[in-house]
């Protein structure tokens, strides 16, 4: 099992990135730069490729909308380079609230158009001519509203540092988890609860697992929470600083009948709570949302507590298939809080 960290978007990410190479030495294996909607994350991930040595940089996640799949292609191959073979392509299709709201990008056929994103970086990365006849039309002719006026498809003009790039995708909903499963090398899951995950998608990664190509290897797994190891009830208490971004996603990222993470919480059983959550967050009563954020549900998805039960939280992620148990220290040292797991975990 490997271990990874989310860099934090808000507030100013350079200070978070400073910690990394300490974090690199303490034997992180990967970080992910999120981007949301605030600084864009290849940025990020090139002041990373400069300030360290040995651990992996993936977007978490770049969306397949506001970029076109060349410009994906681009840039993972530019951040690729920089980094000397390191770098992790992260999609999504994150929502229509970003999407639309903030991109101006219309949200529409999410499920095909990150496939056939992922198809093009591939056969881009590889210095294949670029053409394809899907939802994504490569080369844009005249008539297709395009004003290159070319005479015929291009392919990458320069040699990249890999011909293969991981590719990894954010997905919840269970056809585009079936999907993943199918065509890419990496999930990455949020609000991930163990114990429950196989009741969610278990069978979609099945399903997705039957038709994946050989050449792929297996899916791999990105997925975990906050982590702090300590005796005493004041240790126990950090789990209350899960509770604002649990709230936020499962409250607040968008509309009643449009929010994903609130369909995950439902499906976990806790159908009850997400109404309530939801009601009390979109009406700006954020702390009696987050008050109400089941602590089964953060205890199982967060790894606090004393040695014996981080080590069994550990266990309970690795038996649900994560491969790249990501983390978020809540400590005052997070090297030596990473240098512990790490112990743990090999």
């Amino acid at each position: 099992m490997k271990l990874s960290m989310p860099l934090m978007y808000s507030g100013n990410p350079r200070d978070a990135a400073d910690q990394v190479s300490a974090l690199e030495k303490a034997g992180l294996d990967t970080v992910w730069v999120a981007e949301a909607y605030g600084f864009d994350a290849p940025t990020l991930m090139g002041y990373l490729a400069a300030r360290t040595e040995t651990v992996e940089i993936g977007s978490g996640i770049l969306n397949i909308y506001s970029r076109t799949p060349s410009t994906l292609l681009q840039t993972a191959a530019g951040l690729d380079n920089v980094s000397g073979g390191r770098a992790i392509l992260g999609l999504g299709a994150s929502g229509p609230q970003v999407i639309e709201g903030f991109h101006g990008v219309p949200y529409s056929k999410p499920l095909a158009r990150t496939a056939e994103v992922i198809d093009i970086v591939r056969r881009g990365l590889k210095r294949e001519r670029l053409e394809n006849d899907g939802i994504i039309k490569l080369p844009l002719t005249k008539e297709d509203g395009g004003v290159t006026g070319l005479g015929k498809p291009l392919k990458l003009l320069t040699h990249p540092e890999r011909d293969s790039i991981p590719i990894w995708v954010a997905a919840l909903g269970v056809k585009s988890v079936e999907q993943t499963a199918a065509i890419a090398d990496g999930w990455i899951p949020i609000l991930f609860h163990p114990e429950k995950a196989h009741l969610v998608w278990g069978e979609a990664l099945a399903a997705g697992a039957a038709r994946r190509s050989d050449d792929l290897g297996p899916l791999q797994i990105n997925a975990g929470g906050m982590v702090a190891i300590g005796e005493g009830p004041e240790t126990k208490a950090l789990l209350d600083l899960a509770r604002p971004i649990f709230a936020l996603y499962v409250g607040g990222m968008g509309a009643k009948g449009k929010n994903f993470y609130n369909d995950v919480a439902v499906s976990y059983g806790y159908e009850q709570e997400a109404e309530q959550i939801q009601e009390l967050y979109l009406s700006g009563k954020k702390k009696e949302a987050e008050a109400l954020i089941p602590t089964e549900w953060l205890e199982a998805a967060n790894l606090v507590g004393p040695p014996s039960y981080v080590r069994e939280r550990i266990e309970a992620f690795r038996e649900a298939g994560v491969t790249h148990l990501n983390l978020t220290p809540a400590t005052d040292d997070p090297a030596a809080t990473i240098a512990q797991v790490k112990e743990w975990v090999s």
